[in-house]
């Protein structure tokens, strides 16, 4: 059956071990392990140690592999030079962090794979203090990896209750099936490119709009809103002009994204311990619950409903970073799920070399001793 038309959708492109993403029942799986179950729960290195077992060997147990983790946030810092500032202040966070990550060499070993994840948090810490004139902040290898993200980021420690909930958000997006970035990520892999290939690959698809761009306009659409009793109002209006809602709708989830529950719980608890205004939370609420009943009534035959990206919005916004960086944040997340995906394929899997479908024209027959037109 041909789905070329349809984005490959329905077409199975691998057998992986590392997650299941079940659109109908609106269930996401990191290695036999519920995301709800352990987003809150569990660190980002834990996350980390789970889905890379058997593809590094010997695999570190979690607690000695986020040690290790530490010491490669401080081998990547010293990447940055004096003159990046210069050189990347006028890129966004994204294309700027994309920039700095290719100066890591390849290689498919734990070394080269750890680099990959410290990367991105070294790298787009720098960047955001560039932009703000100011100088970037080296790495506490001691420290557990979101914690010293954002203190990279700030200048200042983080709290615990922050770390818990950027940790909670990095769980989330670790990994999440076939997407676009993972496609690219494991394409690449299957050329025997190398990591810092199939990674670089994986970021480059994520920074598109339509995979990883949407949660800095979720924050956008709350301001524009401004209070509760204006949300139905305003998405009314939004949806009358054809205006998509951003946070709302999933090409997989059928029901509500599992993802979104485990965000809302942790930004609930960051605001029970003070770390996020409350009327932010009841404002983001309020739209939701406005902006789920205005979908149902106009687009009766869809589920839409609340996605992944309108809690991380406000999440992220709480612990401090800013919104141009979402999108790199992101990544910082994925990277580590990008790392498996690539080791499995080279592992289980072969170049992948799809077909297409020719529908240009027929060749055009040319009589002896001719040349055809240049063109």
């Amino acid at each position: 059956m041909d789905k070329d038309d349809n984005g490959l959708e329905g077409v199975v492109a691998a057998h992986t071990v590392l997650s299941e993403v079940d659109g109908a029942a609106g269930r996401l799986v990191l290695r036999g392990h519920a995301v709800e179950d352990i987003a809150g729960r569990w660190r980002y290195e834990d996350v980390l140690a789970l889905l890379w077992q058997d593809f590094f060997a010997p695999l570190p147990a979690a607690s000695d592999l986020a040690q290790a983790l530490g010491r490669a946030r401080a081998e990547v810092a010293t990447l940055l030079r004096a003159d990046d500032r210069d050189v990347l202040a006028d890129l966004p966070p994204v294309e700027a962090m994309r920039a700095l990550l290719a100066r890591l060499p390849d290689g498919d070993d734990l070394p080269t794979a750890l680099r990959l994840v410290a990367a991105p948090v070294v790298f787009t810490a720098a960047v955001l203090r560039g932009k703000a004139g100011e100088a970037p902040v080296m790495p506490d290898a001691a420290a557990p990896h979101a914690a010293d993200f954002l203190r990279m980021v700030s200048g200042r420690p983080a709290t615990q209750a922050q770390a818990a909930a950027l940790d909670a958000y990095l769980v989330t997006v670790a990994d999440h099936g076939l997407n676009a970035s993972t496609f690219a990520a494991r394409v690449v892999a299957s050329t025997g490119a190398g990591l810092a290939s199939a990674v670089l690959a994986g970021l480059s698809a994520l920074k598109g709009p339509l995979h990883g761009g949407a949660p800095g306009p979720v924050l956008d659409m709350l301001d524009a809103i401004g209070s509760a009793d204006a949300a139905a109002r305003w998405l009314e209006a939004a949806l009358d002009r054809g205006e998509r809602l951003m946070g709302f709708g999933h090409r997989i989830y059928r029901v509500r994204d599992p993802r979104a529950d485990a965000l809302k719980k942790a930004l609930r608890e960051l605001a029970r311990v003070g770390g996020v205004e409350a009327g932010r939370v009841a404002l983001a609420e309020a739209v939701e619950r406005a902006a789920l009943a205005s979908l149902q009534a106009r687009k009766p035959g869809r589920v839409l409903e609340t996605n992944v990206e309108f809690y991380t919005a406000l999440l992220l916004e709480a612990v401090g970073l800013p919104r141009e960086a979402f999108t790199a944040v992101f990544a910082a997340g994925r990277v580590g799920g990008w790392v498996a995906h690539a080791r499995e394929q080279v592992q289980r899997g072969r170049l992948i070399r799809p077909q297409s479908v020719y529908v240009g024209p027929a060749a055009e027959a040319s009589p002896a001793g001719t040349s055809l037109p240049v063109r």
